[in-house]
């Protein structure tokens, strides 16, 4: 942030600011356009899609913004930015395609759309920052062969909690040390809770109470540490993660991990329950140099094998501009994932289930998310949880049993399905 701030502010000077793009008009793209458009120099919200354009315009007119324009072809839409006029679409590719608009913010959280727009930016060379865990835990590797084919940066963002990991342990690899786990804070993981058990807390907080399941049952938690996992090539202990449940400070938790287990897996993503400071992120640091030890012992971070960092919160919306920047001015991927698979998220039973339900999903009544590494997936035919919405069942499964491509009835020809196919044939070259 401190070069991105003196960067911003050299644009609104030079009237040049970076045109964003939203993919998505729900609540966060509410919050980012308020944000961007009353607070931060140097960026504009320029164009917005969503299915229902009304919405689109809505979050406009919530920020100050009157009168934005709704277009219906490239030609509308680039002579409205041009213009500076903001302008919203009920077509997509409209902001794939437009020259006007620097990089494109995805915030919609979906598996198969993302797929698709996501393959249409990179075919029109644009850069594009997303919100999705759901889709980068599951085919991040292979979009992020397209998008380096592209020329193009596909990247997470700031202020979610895998882009906040991934500046801590950039930070950690700064001091010279070697991270060696990557864990993320969480106050409550009840596997179990459903969208009739979150209700209320979604209502509270004017989100979709399918969200606030995949917060709760520990899915997005478990998406979000299987990107850091494919950014970093840390694996996990075992299925699911170890997950402490531990009520003090984060800092008494280096003592817990088995050191040389952690070694020899070249590093672990794990998570913890109740720990503080929270909700936020931590990364466990070693260093063999005895002189470094030294010096680290000197400035309080104890005897080691394992050093903790952490940051106490992950400001979400308030992180975006920075990753704006970033992508577009000094082409810093927050987040990208270093090549093959390391670790997926795997769908379990959340319930008994028959043969012929359909399976609902992330955030929904019959499955739950755990990760597992990859090379186990593949071996035991592994369902990832990504894969896991709108398909049959085709065998009775009991609570907690994982679920496997034999388990159910899918449409190959799907884009999800053919991605995820693709992925396992391009990494196994």
């Amino acid at each position: 942030m401190i070069i991105v701030d003196t960067r911003l502010e050299e644009r609104q000077k030079s009237n040049n600011p970076i045109k964003a793009g939203f993919i998505g008009a729900g609540v966060m793209a509410r919050a980012i356009l308020n944000l961007i458009e009353k607070n931060i120099p140097g960026i504009i919200v320029a164009a917005v899609y969503n299915r229902t354009p009304d919405k689109a315009k809505q979050i406009y007119g919530l920020s100050g913004i009157d009168h934005p324009k709704f277009v219906t072809s490239l030609q509308e839409l680039d002579a409205a930015v041009a213009s500076g006029i903001r302008a919203f679409t009920d077509d997509y590719r409209l902001l794939c395609e437009s020259h006007q608009i620097d990089v494109l913010v995805d915030i919609t959280g979906t598996v198969e759309f993302a797929a698709e727009l996501l393959l249409y930016a990179f075919k029109n060379q644009k850069n594009i920052i997303t919100f999705n865990a759901e889709i980068d835990s599951t085919l991040g590797p292979i979009l992020s062969v397209y998008a380096d084919k592209a020329g193009v940066i596909y990247s997470g963002s700031d202020g979610d909690q895998p882009g906040v990991t991934m500046n801590l342990y950039r930070f950690v690899k700064g001091l010279g040390l070697t991270p060696m786990l990557c864990g993320n804070v969480k106050g409550l993981h009840d596997p179990y809770r459903n969208p009739s058990t979150q209700e209320g807390f979604a209502r509270q907080w004017g989100m979709g109470p399918e969200k606030a399941t995949s917060f709760a049952d520990g899915t997005k938690m478990n998406m979000e540490q299987a990107c850091v996992a494919n950014a970093t090539g840390m694996k996990v202990a075992k299925r699911g993660m170890i997950g402490y449940e531990h009520r003090g400070h984060i800092d008494e938790m280096t003592s817990m991990y088995d050191f040389e287990q952690i070694r020899a897996l070249g590093g672990i993503i794990e998570y913890a329950v109740g720990a503080q400071p929270g909700p936020g992120v931590f990364v466990f640091g070693a260093t063999d140099d005895p002189l470094n030890k030294h010096h680290l012992k000197y400035y309080k971070l104890g005897e080691g094998p394992l050093y903790s960092f952490y940051t106490p919160y992950h400001l979400c919306i308030f992180e975006v501009p920075t990753s704006i920047a970033r992508v577009v001015d000094f082409h810093d991927h927050v987040l990208k994932p270093l090549g093959a698979p390391v670790v997926e998220v795997i769908a379990r039973a959340k319930t008994d289930l028959k043969a012929g339900m359909m399976l609902d999903g992330p955030g929904y009544y019959t499955v739950y998310g755990e990760c597992e590494n990859s090379d186990i997936v593949i071996k035991e035919n592994l369902l990832p949880i990504g894969l896991a919405d709108k398909v049959k069942l085709i065998k009775d499964l009991p609570k907690d049993k994982e679920i496997t491509f034999d388990d159910i009835e899918y449409n190959p020809d799907n884009i999800v399905y053919k991605l995820y196919k693709e992925q396992k044939d391009y990494f196994r070259k």
